[in-house]
């Protein structure tokens, strides 16, 4: 445990200043890993529930094992980890457009980090995951898990758009295997127009909303976690 904000990472990006620090959260005791883009807060290890929650509730959308997934935005690593305590998952790509987020993991700066870089079923490659799903099918995967924007609505980028029209997730789904789940977190509450987008593409659509306790508010807070199949 620290006892003072200690700022572990700090990189210039095509997308602003990044910063990977970590401080002492007294209304909890714990140690707590955040992530900043410029002033803009982007994930706390102090809530990664839904990040959790988004590989298995899109992963148990998958029948079938030997599963090769791929996930969208490493982050603090929650996802990737939790995808790989399925024992039906063979591989696991990971793609994040910054390589100083792969390189905090490779450095082993996360509490999940020696548990994803340890694990031969994964593969970390740095790359835009929204140029990847324009592009014409190669690899095909059982699911994609999809966590790097806040919402359907606001994204990081605004090159990201596309991926959530009905095209765009047209072109997405054409990366999976037949019966192929795509699932995605959001901070966002269920949208209903991204609801129609889903259904205009995707056989099977639900809007999964997570609770979890939020020690800074004393309320409970809820992200959502989108699964079409």
């Amino acid at each position: 445990m620290t006892a003072r904000l200690e700022e572990l990472d700090w990189q210039a990006t095509p997308m602003g200043e990044l910063t990977l620090r970590r401080r002492l959260e007294p209304l909890v005791g714990v140690d707590v890993y955040e992530v900043k883009l410029g002033d803009e807060y982007l994930m706390s290890s102090l809530f990664t529930l839904a990040e959790e929650e988004l590989a298995r509730l899109g992963l148990d959308a998958v029948a079938g094992t030997a599963l090769n997934v791929l996930v969208g935005g490493l982050g603090l690593g929650y996802t990737a980890v939790t995808a790989l305590d399925d024992a039906r998952v063979a591989t696991l790509v990971v793609v994040d457009a910054l390589p100083a987020v792969i390189s905090w993991h490779e450095r082993e700066l996360l509490p999940v980090s020696s548990r994803l870089v340890g694990d031969a079923r994964k593969r970390l490659v740095e790359g835009d995951f929204f140029a990847w799903m324009r592009g014409e099918p190669g690899e095909r995967f059982d699911a994609i898990l999809l966590d790097v924007d806040h919402s359907p609505r606001h994204q990081l980028n605004p090159a990201h758009a596309d991926l959530y029209t009905a095209d765009g997730l047209r072109r997405l789904a054409a990366h999976l295997t037949q019966g192929g789940v795509f699932a995605m977190w959001s901070d966002d509450p269920p949208d209903d127009e991204f609801m129609s987008s889903l259904s205009a593409v995707f056989g099977s659509v639900e809007a999964h909303v997570v609770r979890f306790d939020n020690p800074l508010t004393g309320g409970i807070s809820a992200n959502s976690v989108y699964v079409a199949r």
